[in-house]
Protein backbone atom coordinates (compact mmCIF):
# COMPACT_ATOMS: atom_id res chain seq x y z
CA UNK A 1 0.00 0.00 0.00
CA UNK A 2 1.16 3.26 -0.99
CA UNK A 3 1.64 6.01 2.02
CA UNK A 4 0.75 8.71 -0.30
CA UNK A 5 -2.76 8.60 -2.21
CA UNK A 6 -2.58 9.02 -6.13
CA UNK A 7 -4.13 12.11 -7.74
CA UNK A 8 -7.42 13.00 -6.61
CA UNK A 9 -7.38 9.63 -4.49
CA UNK A 10 -7.48 11.44 -1.26
CA UNK A 11 -10.13 13.84 -2.07
CA UNK A 12 -12.50 11.59 -3.62
CA UNK A 13 -12.58 9.46 -0.46
CA UNK A 14 -13.44 12.86 1.56
CA UNK A 15 -9.94 12.15 3.29
CA UNK A 16 -7.89 15.33 4.33
CA UNK A 17 -4.28 15.54 2.15
CA UNK A 18 -1.80 13.61 4.31
CA UNK A 19 1.07 16.05 2.78
CA UNK A 20 -0.37 19.17 3.76
CA UNK A 21 1.19 20.40 6.89
CA UNK A 22 -1.39 22.07 9.39
CA UNK A 23 -1.56 25.44 10.44
CA UNK A 24 -0.64 26.66 14.09
CA UNK A 25 -2.27 30.05 14.08
CA UNK A 26 1.06 31.45 15.36
CA UNK A 27 2.09 34.87 14.89
CA UNK A 28 5.95 35.87 14.12
CA UNK A 29 6.92 38.93 14.42
CA UNK A 30 10.67 40.27 13.33
CA UNK A 31 12.49 43.62 14.38
CA UNK A 32 15.25 44.79 12.65
CA UNK A 33 17.87 45.69 15.23
CA UNK A 34 19.68 48.49 14.85
CA UNK A 35 23.33 49.87 15.60
CA UNK A 36 23.48 53.99 16.20
CA UNK A 37 24.27 55.27 13.49
CA UNK A 38 21.30 53.83 11.60
CA UNK A 39 18.84 54.69 14.00
CA UNK A 40 20.55 58.09 13.95
CA UNK A 41 19.31 58.69 10.52
CA UNK A 42 16.32 61.22 10.69
CA UNK A 43 12.66 60.42 9.70
CA UNK A 44 12.28 63.65 7.01
CA UNK A 45 9.88 64.59 4.81
CA UNK A 46 9.80 63.29 1.55
CA UNK A 47 11.17 65.55 -0.79
CA UNK A 48 13.98 66.34 1.98
CA UNK A 49 14.93 62.72 1.89
CA UNK A 50 14.88 62.74 -2.57
CA UNK A 51 16.73 65.71 -2.02
CA UNK A 52 19.12 63.89 0.50
CA UNK A 53 19.31 60.27 -1.37
CA UNK A 54 20.38 62.71 -4.84
CA UNK A 55 23.28 64.53 -3.30
CA UNK A 56 24.81 60.75 -1.70
CA UNK A 57 24.20 59.47 -4.89
CA UNK A 58 26.79 61.70 -5.98
CA UNK A 59 28.64 63.40 -3.43
CA UNK A 60 29.24 60.89 -0.84
CA UNK A 61 28.30 61.45 2.23
CA UNK A 62 26.71 65.21 1.33
CA UNK A 63 23.22 63.97 1.95
CA UNK A 64 23.87 62.64 5.04
CA UNK A 65 25.72 65.90 5.89
CA UNK A 66 22.72 67.64 5.64
CA UNK A 67 20.28 65.37 6.79
CA UNK A 68 22.46 65.84 10.45
CA UNK A 69 20.87 69.36 10.41
CA UNK A 70 17.47 68.45 10.08
CA UNK A 71 18.08 66.56 13.62
CA UNK A 72 18.37 70.38 15.03
CA UNK A 73 15.38 71.40 13.63
CA UNK A 74 13.21 68.82 15.18
CA UNK A 75 13.13 65.56 12.95
CA UNK A 76 12.73 62.20 14.81
CA UNK A 77 14.97 59.44 15.11
CA UNK A 78 14.94 55.98 16.69
CA UNK A 79 17.12 57.34 19.36
CA UNK A 80 14.53 59.13 21.57
CA UNK A 81 16.87 58.62 24.42
CA UNK A 82 19.81 61.01 23.32
CA UNK A 83 20.25 64.28 22.97
CA UNK A 84 19.63 66.32 19.78
CA UNK A 85 22.80 67.26 19.76
CA UNK A 86 24.35 63.87 20.05
CA UNK A 87 22.18 62.08 17.19
CA UNK A 88 24.02 65.39 15.45
CA UNK A 89 27.33 64.40 15.76
CA UNK A 90 26.08 60.69 15.15
CA UNK A 91 25.42 61.93 11.68
CA UNK A 92 28.29 64.71 10.93
CA UNK A 93 30.52 60.94 11.58
CA UNK A 94 27.98 58.88 9.64
CA UNK A 95 29.13 61.78 6.74
CA UNK A 96 32.61 61.68 7.31
CA UNK A 97 32.96 57.95 7.31
CA UNK A 98 30.88 58.13 3.93
CA UNK A 99 33.46 60.90 3.14
CA UNK A 100 36.81 59.17 3.93
CA UNK A 101 36.29 55.79 2.85
CA UNK A 102 34.41 56.96 -0.57
CA UNK A 103 37.78 56.23 -1.81
CA UNK A 104 37.80 52.75 -1.88
CA UNK A 105 34.20 52.88 -2.82
CA UNK A 106 32.81 51.43 0.48
CA UNK A 107 31.88 54.80 1.50
CA UNK A 108 29.87 55.51 -2.12
CA UNK A 109 28.25 52.70 -1.56
CA UNK A 110 27.50 53.10 1.98
CA UNK A 111 26.46 56.88 0.98
CA UNK A 112 23.92 55.19 -1.47
CA UNK A 113 22.42 52.95 0.87
CA UNK A 114 22.68 55.87 3.58
CA UNK A 115 19.93 57.81 1.32
CA UNK A 116 18.12 54.50 0.45
CA UNK A 117 17.09 54.37 3.95
CA UNK A 118 16.48 58.08 4.62
CA UNK A 119 13.72 57.85 1.68
CA UNK A 120 12.36 54.52 3.24
CA UNK A 121 12.35 55.91 6.79
CA UNK A 122 10.49 59.24 4.99
CA UNK A 123 8.43 57.22 3.65
CA UNK A 124 7.34 55.55 6.57
CA UNK A 125 6.88 58.90 8.18
CA UNK A 126 4.93 59.74 5.25
CA UNK A 127 2.24 57.08 6.12
CA UNK A 128 2.17 57.96 9.39
CA UNK A 129 1.63 61.40 8.87
CA UNK A 130 -0.43 62.32 5.71
CA UNK A 131 0.10 65.72 4.55
CA UNK A 132 -3.89 66.32 4.78
CA UNK A 133 -3.39 65.47 8.82
CA UNK A 134 -0.19 67.51 8.61
CA UNK A 135 -1.70 70.32 7.45
CA UNK A 136 -5.06 70.26 9.59
CA UNK A 137 -2.60 70.32 12.28
CA UNK A 138 -0.97 73.55 10.78
CA UNK A 139 -4.32 75.50 11.12
CA UNK A 140 -5.21 74.14 14.37
CA UNK A 141 -1.95 75.79 15.38
CA UNK A 142 -2.13 78.63 13.63
CA UNK A 143 0.50 81.40 13.28
CA UNK A 144 3.36 81.16 15.62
Amino acid sequence: MDPFPKEGEGAAAGEPSRGAAPSSGVVVQVREKKGPLRAAIPYMPFPVAVICLFLNTFVPGLGTFVSAFTVLCGARTDLPDRHKCCVFWLNIAAALIQILTAIVMVGWIMSIFWGMDMVILASKYRALFPPRLLASMATLLGPS
